[in-house]
């Protein structure tokens, strides 16, 4: 360290750093610590719209809770909520607090935050990340993962074909995923939070260890129960698309249950699928909107449904990606001709701006659709989200995770 950082005869450097600091660990406190040996520490923390838009999921903690619990900490002089938006929202932070050196974790070095200090003339101090003596090393990635390991789904061909109003008409598939929750699984969205969270009253944390298609059994009778008032039977795509890991479909006769279920679990194909998927996120459904008013199920249209799910299983096996493309723009395409009211408020905005991209290939929306998400099927998902950072990749989950 620099011997005139602690000269007596000098006021001490103002020192920056800027995080989201959402779930407060050892490993920030241990940061702050190091950080201030510089000189006065202040800190800019992500607002709640910037935590929102650009990492896609909401906080934990509202940003003047954190605001409060990082200006408590001796370490730090100051705190403020950063003005700006994405990687770089602290900018008009510096502006306030005039900074003679701003510090960065490893994990947060980045070529714009030096370039931007060698222009403004500040000190640029990368820290390794090191816990403090006797603890264990802590990420917020990490205890993410420790809240809730509870799976959710993707359905990608034959929605609907799970109830019985539909497959009365003609029998068919619905294919699903099972995604690993690597990213903040936002309400009433298309990916089955409210199976979710029925589980989520019985195994908080994780799935048990028990024969899926069972598991996924009981969880469709708990959410289903006889006292249910509300008068709806859930399908049972949600249940089973949850508990059964890798890509799965199930043939659906006129009845909630499916009579027959086919899993893949086939490394190749799986990896393929996750190369070739991408999710932007929209507005959650609003209250109270109804996807099913103004329904026009008939038996043409549902065969219309059952043949696009069954072309969109084989070009998966084919690892054919231009026929699964079309299949699966065939099946949004019969859901949406049964259920207009899938596609409302400003859901059609976005199909719109992604559609026209040469590197999408098909779009839907989960679920019953009316806001959400929309997934893509894009050439490669890596380049798609690196070129779109609201896009993010998605993770199936294996058996025995």
């Amino acid at each position: 360290m620099n011997s005139e950082l602690n000269n007596p005869m000098q006021p001490p450097k103002r020192v920056f750093v800027s995080g989201c600091y959402d779930l407060l660990h050892s490993g920030h406190v241990e940061f702050f610590r190091q950080a201030a040996q510089y000189g006065d520490l202040y800190v800019g923390i992500g607002s709640d719209k910037t935590i929102l838009n650009y990492k896609n999921h909401k906080t934990v903690y509202p940003e003047q809770e954190r605001l409060f619990m990082v200006k408590s900490i001796r370490f730090v002089k100051d705190a403020y909520i950063n003005a700006g938006d994405g990687i770089m929202d602290f900018v008009p932070t510096l502006d306030i607090v005039k900074p003679d050196i701003l510090v960065v974790n490893s994990d947060g070095d980045k070529p714009d935050k030096r370039r931007l200090c060698k222009e403004r003339g500040i000190e640029y101090i990368v820290l390794p990340r090191t816990p403090h003596e006797g603890l264990t090393a802590r990420s917020s990635t990490d205890l993410k993962k420790t809240r809730c390991l509870l799976p959710t789904r993707l359905d990608l061909a034959g929605t609907w074909i799970d109830q019985p109003s539909v497959s009365q008409f003609a029998p068919g598939w619905a294919l699903t995923i099972s995604l690993e929750p690597t990213f903040e699984i936002r309400e009433r969205c298309g990916l089955s939070t409210s199976t979710r969270n029925i589980i989520r009253r019985i195994w908080p944390y994780q799935l048990p260890m028990m024969d899926a298609e069972t598991l996924a059994r009981l969880v469709f009778c708990f959410e289903n129960h006889p006292e249910r008032d509300d008068g709806i039977i859930s399908g049972a795509q949600d249940a089973i698309g949850i508990c059964v890991p890798g890509l799965c479909r199930h043939y659906y006769n006129a009845h909630f249950w499916p009579e027959r279920i086919e899993t893949c679990n086939d490394e190749h194909i799986l990896s393929w699928l996750e190369n070739h998927l991408a999710m932007i996120p929209m507005e959650p459904r609003k209250p109270g909107c109804s996807v099913v008013e103004g329904q026009d199920v008939t038996r043409e249209k549902v065969l219309v449904l059952t043949d696009a799910a069954e072309r969109c299983w084989q070009a998966i096996m084919a690892l054919d990606l231009e026929a699964f493309a079309t299949a699966y723009r065939d099946s949004f395409a019969a859901q949406t001709a049964m259920f207009p009211a899938m596609i409302q408020g400003s859901v059609q905005t976005y199909i719109d701006r992604y559609s026209v991209m040469p590197e999408v290939l098909a779009w839907k929306m989960p679920g019953a659709g009316g806001g959400g998400y929309l997934a893509l099927v894009v050439d490669d998902t890596k380049a798609f989200c690196q070129a779109h950072p609201e896009a993010f990749a998605i993770t199936i989950r294996r058996p025995g995770q």
